[in-house]
């Protein structure tokens, strides 16, 4: 299979003088700015992987020609923090929190979280694969080629360990790529010290034995896992190699941060009610901050300051946190336009951290850029301009997906 692109805007996101034989390196600072684009040029793909890149090529025999008239090619979007497997919130509970119920009166009339819960252990495999895979067909569309996804939701071995098997079962039928994380500190039932010795003793042997290399989440809130029991379960799954990352700061700052550091954690996410100082040892380590403007935006809560930690020099990635029963946002573009207004993003920093940082955080060495011999996961946009990606909010920009070197929307 062969693959032309012709006269397309093209933004290349390769650092000056990079060397694509070389893994690929995560931006900060005034690298976390630079899009390598090329205002004119063709881009030749053969098989799963981008061949050649310059101003001008000679059209190869046979390949299929795409004329992208000066629109803007860019690589796929990274979704790189997602609840996106799991039983949709009812769309009552949603109106009733829209005319001022707390999420304790909706858990007190049988909703909320632990209604989740119940109905995601009452679904079979089968089924929570299927609504996931519609759920990843949206995000294609909108341009995400490859997505995390996150577990936690049953609070139980065999359950937990059926949300994997769906999101295994899912991402064997779609054409990106699906990076599965156990989510094993997502919540709590009963005694909270009791139950999460059970999850670190019994339940998180259990998930690494069945799905091995997992990456291993914890949420620390005070309605979720308090930072002794995330240090106690992200330490163990850290000394059996298997990455760890954690949520934490999303309603107020919870002393989380320090732990994840000290523990040497890929990421920690949401980050909106972090202080200052913490904020600042994270952007000085070589952890990741994962921000998810979309779930402010849904909640009506504070956004994280991502912009200030951009300017301290951390690493930063964007990603959406969609989920049926968290965030029903799952458009990239939109992510990347609420984190410019209200982030304090420039959209060159929106753009790397949505696709090269998310690729760089899940250990994705392969894409994240338009350059010789990384996967041909790549957007043409209906845009001549990148920046319109962010200014333009309320309608799909993206005219044509590529994942793996085929086209797989419009299909």
């Amino acid at each position: 299979m062969s693959l032309f692109i012709r006269r397309a805007r093209v933004l290349t996101l390769a650092s000056p003088g990079s060397d694509t034989a070389a893994p690929l390196r995560p931006r900060r600072g005034p690298a976390l700015r630079e899009l390598g684009i090329l205002p004119r040029a063709d881009v030749w793909i053969q098989g799963d992987k981008i061949a050649a890149v310059a101003p001008e090529l000679a059209v190869p025999p046979g390949a299929e020609v795409i004329d992208a008239e000066g629109r803007v090619l860019m690589p796929g979007f990274v979704d790189c923090h997602t609840h996106a497997c799991g039983p949709a919130t009812p769309l009552d509970e949603w109106e009733r929190m829209l005319a001022g119920a707390t999420p304790a009166e909706i858990e007190k009339s049988g909703g909320g979280l632990p209604a989740v819960i119940h109905a995601a252990r009452a679904a079979t495999r089968k089924q929570l694969a299927a609504g996931l895979r519609l759920r990843l067909d949206a995000m294609l569309r909108g341009g995400t080629t490859t997505v995390e996804v996150k577990s936690g939701l049953g609070l139980a071995s065999e359950a937990e360990r059926k949300l994997l098997g769906a999101i295994q079962r899912a991402a064997s039928e779609w054409p990106g790529t699906v990076v599965p994380t156990a989510a094993l500190g997502h919540a709590v039932e009963g005694d909270v010290a009791a139950f999460t010795r059970l999850i670190v003793r019994e339940v998180l042997p259990e998930v690494w034995h069945e799905f091995p290399g997992v990456a291993v989440d914890a949420r620390c809130a005070p309605d979720a896992w308090p930072v002794e029991a995330c240090v106690r379960l992200l330490d163990r799954a850290r000394k059996h190699g298997l990455p760890i990352r954690v949520s934490a700061d999303q309603l107020a700052s919870t002393g989380m941060v320090p732990e994840a550091l000290a523990l040497h954690a890929r990421s920690v996410d949401h980050l909106e009610n972090a202080s200052k100082a913490d904020l600042l040892a994270l952007a000085a380590s070589d952890t990741f901050a994962v921000f998810t403007p979309a779930a402010s935006f849904h909640a009506g809560q504070r956004y994280a300051r991502a912009g200030a930690f951009a300017d301290s020099g951390g690493l930063l990635a964007l990603a959406s946190d969609h989920g049926p029963a968290a965030c029903p946002i799952h458009a990239m573009p939109f992510v990347v336009a609420l984190a410019v207004r209200h982030c304090g993003l420039t959209v060159a920093e929106a753009l790397v951290s949505a696709t090269v940082n998310a690729a760089a955080l899940l250990g994705l060495a392969d894409r994240g850029t338009i350059e010789p011999g990384r996967r041909a996961d790549l957007l043409l946009l209906r845009h001549l301009d990148e920046r319109q990606l962010a200014h333009e909010v309320g309608d799909n920009p993206v005219v044509r997906v590529i994942c793996a070197g085929r086209t797989v929307f419009p299909s």
